[in-house]
């Protein structure tokens, strides 16, 4: 998570990037995505889109993302998830990928 942190806003919790914010670029739309699976397991937590901002709740964001679409919690898996979405491309996550992993191998 952290390499995906340095990647995305080189660990600044104020970066933004038109719709994405935050240390980990979140969009509106995985805010969203957040709290329809918390509400199908009938969670009454919630989150905001000022909680982009925060790096705590960022990496709780990114920890449920990955519980959703990544329950084997495979590394490569997370990582171009995180970059692609959940119907993400090798292809188009490639550089992305390269880039995270040359930080974890530091």
């Amino acid at each position: 998570m952290q390499a995906i942190i340095q990647v995305e806003s080189n660990g600044r919790h104020d970066a933004k990037n038109g719709h994405q914010v935050g240390c980990m670029q979140i969009t509106p739309i995985l805010v969203a995505d957040c709290n329809e699976f918390l509400k199908s397991r009938k969670s009454k937590k919630r989150y905001t889109l000022s909680d982009r901002y925060s790096i705590e709740k960022s990496k709780e964001m990114f920890v449920l993302i990955q519980k959703r679409y990544n329950p084997t919690n495979n590394i490569e898996k997370a990582i171009r998830l995180w970059n692609g979405g959940c119907n993400y491309s090798i292809k188009k996550t490639q550089r992305y990928f390269e880039k995270v992993m040359r930080i974890l191998r530091k």
